[in-house]
């Protein structure tokens, strides 16, 4: 089935299953390979991307549904809260390993994007489907809490 993605700003048309996984044309059939393939349930986080704003889980959205909205993967995390979302992750060093980074990040900035003063209850409900096996969780919160600071001292 062809359809047509509006991805990272780009419309991409695609020739697809219509039950295919966006995870999957992200990474195999447009070379987008910044979301990370984890478990394939919706349960590690690793694969979220933006939709409309909204974190979402890659694995299990079918690319249909992802129809006639914004899709924004790591590549195309360009928004100002995105950039400073990266810009105090590689300051504050929080990755480790990094296999889950891309989808730990596109959580924070959905969460700064809504909410640009997050307390702890919030950042850990915004936080909470994204695993890190390394266990960056003190750093990831820092990293939240500092792009917050960043955000508001910009105005």
């Amino acid at each position: 089935m062809e359809m047509t993605l509006t991805i990272n700003g780009q419309t991409q048309t695609v020739d697809v299953a219509e039950d295919t996984p966006l995870l999957w044309v992200l990474r195999d059939t447009l070379g987008l390979t910044g979301t990370k393939y984890g478990c394939g349930m919706a349960q590690c986080g690793a694969c979220t991307v933006l939709i409309d704003g909204r974190s979402v889980r890659a694995c299990t959205t079918r690319a249909k549904s992802a129809q006639g909205k914004a899709i924004t993967t790591i590549e195309g995390n360009n928004s100002a809260v995105g950039r400073a979302v990266i810009a105090r992750w590689n300051a504050l060093n929080v990755h480790q390993c990094g296999y889950c980074q891309s989808g730990q990040i596109m959580a924070a900035t959905a969460l700064l994007s809504r909410n640009p003063n997050p307390n702890d209850a919030d950042i850990d409900k915004a936080m909470s489907g994204c695993i890190c096996r390394c266990g960056t969780y003190v750093r990831v919160r820092k990293a939240i809490k500092h792009t917050a600071d960043d955000l508001k001292a910009k105005g």
